[in-house]
C-alpha cells in the first residue's frame, strides 16, 4: 500500500535563543502543500526570502559551526536539530518561519520541536510519498582517522552510529524505525566533554558539528550534556540525531541501513554527495504515471478563460491534474503548428523556447486558477534557470508537462519547476520564476 505525504495539522510557534548568534528568535511551523518539502522563511527581512532544506544550499565550508543554509546572501543557522525533528516525526511538507537568522537551540536537542509537532498533530495529504531505496553498498573510509560510513540495501530506514574516543570508551546508538525517534533519540542533547574546571574558556563543543568556544553570557548551561566515560550512549544518540538532520538535506525519504563509525565531517560530506547523485538520477528516471483517458479537469475552453494567451500561442490543450502545489497539462504537437512553417521545415522540431513557454503557461494555470478573476491577471517571466533539453519534440508527439511549486507564492512572485514527458521519457526540464500582475 502506498504511503501518503504528511504535514502538520496547524501552525505553532516557539521562542528561544540562537547558540552561535545569541539572538532571540521565534520559530513558527506551518502546514505546507504537497511536494513542498521543508522550506525556511526569514520573516524579519522585507523580501521574506525562502530557502529550501537541501544540500545544494548548504554552506559546506562552515559545517564545523552547525548546518547553515545560504541562498542569495541570506542565511539560516543551526538547522540540524529541527530537521531531525521533522524527519523523525515522519513529515514531508512543512514551512518554518523565523524572525531572526538562527534556529533557537532550545534545550540542545530535538525534544521541544517534537513536542510542538505532537501538540498540533500530523495529517495525511492526498499525494503519495516516494522513497529512494539504496540499491547497492556504498562505503567511504578516512584511513587517517579510521572513520567509516557504510550503507546497505534494506526494506526500511535504519541507522547506527558508533563512537570510539581514542579507544578509551565506546558508545553506539541504533534507530531501527522512525517510530522510535521520539522515545530514544529526540531528547539527546548537544554535548561537551569537560576536561578541567568549568570556565568559559574550558567549555568546548565535541558533537559532530564541533561547537567552538562558547559565549555563555546568560544562556543556561542546560543546553549541553557532559559525561564521564562510564555514562550512557548520549553522545552516540546525539550524533545520530545530527546525522538524521544532515540526511534530510538529500530531499528524499530513504530506505536502507546506514552505519556511521567514528564519522568526521569530510567523509560525511563525501557520502552525502554520492547519495545525492543517486537520488537525483532516481528522480530523473522516476517517470510519473499519467492517465490520458480520464476526463480533463480543465478543457481548452476553461483554459482560455484563465490564461491570457490565445491560439496560435496557446501551448496547453488540457489539464489532467491540479492540486495546491502541482499541475499537469497536455500539449498535442501537430504538423499544423504555425512555428513548423519556418523552424526546420524539412525536419520539423518544436523550438526549445516554446517548450519553456509551455511550462510557464501550465504553471500559470496553477497560479491564476486560485484567483477570483483570473482573466484580470497575467504572469510575466522574471527568470529561467537550469534548463535541459533531453530529446527533440516532433509532430505527432503528446507532451505531458508536470509543474510543481518550489516555494509558496509571495507578493505575486512564483518559483516553479517543470518537466515535460513524451512516451514515458523526460524531454525537457526547467525552473521558471514569474510575477503575477493585475492587468
Amino acid at each position: 500500500m502506498l504511503e501518503k505525504q504528511k504535514t502538520i495539522a496547524e501552525k505553532i510557534s516557539l521562542q528561544g535563543f540562537g547558540l552561535y548568534t545569541e539572538k532571540k528568535v521565534t520559530i513558527t511551523f506551518k502546514p505546507a502543500p504537497e511536494h513542498t518539502g521543508f522550506i525556511f522563511i526569514r520573516t524579519d527581512i522585507k523580501e521574506k526570502p525562502c530557502i529550501k532544506a537541501h544540500f545544494s544550499f548548504l554552506l559546506k565550508e562552515r559545517i564545523d559551526q552547525g548546518l547553515i543554509l545560504e541562498k542569495n546572501g541570506f542565511k539560516i543557522y543551526t538547522i540540524e536539530h529541527v530537521l531531525a525533528a521533522l524527519t523523525g516525526m515522519d513529515l514531508d511538507n512543512v514551512i518554518i518561519e523565523l524572525d531572526n537568522i538562527e534556529i533557537p537551540i532550545m534545550d540542545g536537542s530535538s525534544k521541544l520541536f517534537v513536542e510542538a509537532i505532537e501538540k498540533v498533530g500530523v495529517i495525511e495529504q492526498d499525494a503519495n510519498r516516494k522513497y529512494y531505496s539504496i540499491k547497492e553498498i556504498i562505503s567511504y573510509e578516512n584511513k587517517k582517522t579510521g572513520a567509516e560510513i557504510m550503507a546497505f540495501p534494506a526494506k526500511k530506514f535504519e541507522i547506527m552510529t558508533i563512537i570510539d574516543f581514542d579507544s578509551k570508551f565506546g558508545q553506539n546508538a541504533v534507530l531501527k524505525h522512525l517510530d522510535q525517534f521520539k522515545q530514544k533519540i529526540a531528547n539527546s542533547k548537544t554535548f561537551c566533554i569537560l576536561r578541567e574546571k568549568m570556565t568559559k574558556k574550558s567549555i568546548k563543543g565535541n558533537n559532530l558539528f564541533s561547537i567552538n568556544q562558547l559565549k555563555m553570557k546568560e544562556k543556561p548551561i542546560s543546553y549541553f550534556s557532559s559525561f564521564t566515560y562510564q555514562e550512557s550512549n548520549e553522545i552516540a544518540k546525539h550524533l545520530l540525531l545530527d546525522i538524521i538532520g544532515f540526511l534530510t538535506l538529500t530531499g528524499a525519504k530513504l530506505k536502507g541501513k546506514l552505519i556511521f563509525y567514528k564519522p568526521d565531517n569530510y567523509i560525511i560530506m563525501q557520502f552525502l554527495k554520492e547519495l545525492i547523485k543517486k537520488v537525483k538520477i532516481f528522480k530523473n528516471n522516476d517517470i510519473p504515471k499519467f492517465n490520458l483517458a480520464r476526463d480533463p479537469i480543465l478543457d481548452i475552453k476553461k483554459i482560455m478563460k484563465i490564461l491570457p494567451h490565445k491560439p496560435p500561442f496557446l501551448m496547453v490543450d488540457k489539464i489532467i491534474d491540479l492540486t495546491e502545489s502541482s499541475v499537469t497539462g497536455v500539449k498535442n504537437v501537430t504538423m499544423n503548428e504555425s512555428f513548423f512553417i519556418g523552424h526546420f521545415p524539412k525536419e520539423p522540431i518544436m523550438p526549445g523556447v516554446l517548450q519553456i513557454e509551455a511550462i510557464a503557461q501550465v504553471g500559470g494555470i496553477l497560479v491564476l486558477n486560485k484567483l477570483n478573476n483570473p482573466e484580470l491577471y497575467s504572469t510575466y517571466f522574471l527568470k529561467i534557470d537550469k534548463v535541459k533539453f533531453k530529446h527533440k519534440i516532433v509532430p505527432g508527439d503528446i507532451i505531458i508537462f508536470k509543474v510543481d511549486l518550489l516555494e509558496p507564492m509571495k507578493r505575486g512572485i512564483v518559483h516553479m519547476k517543470g518537466k515535460g514527458y513524451v512516451n514515458n521519457k523526460l524531454v525537457i526540464e526547467a525552473e521558471v520564476m514569474a510575477k503575477v500582475v493585475k492587468n
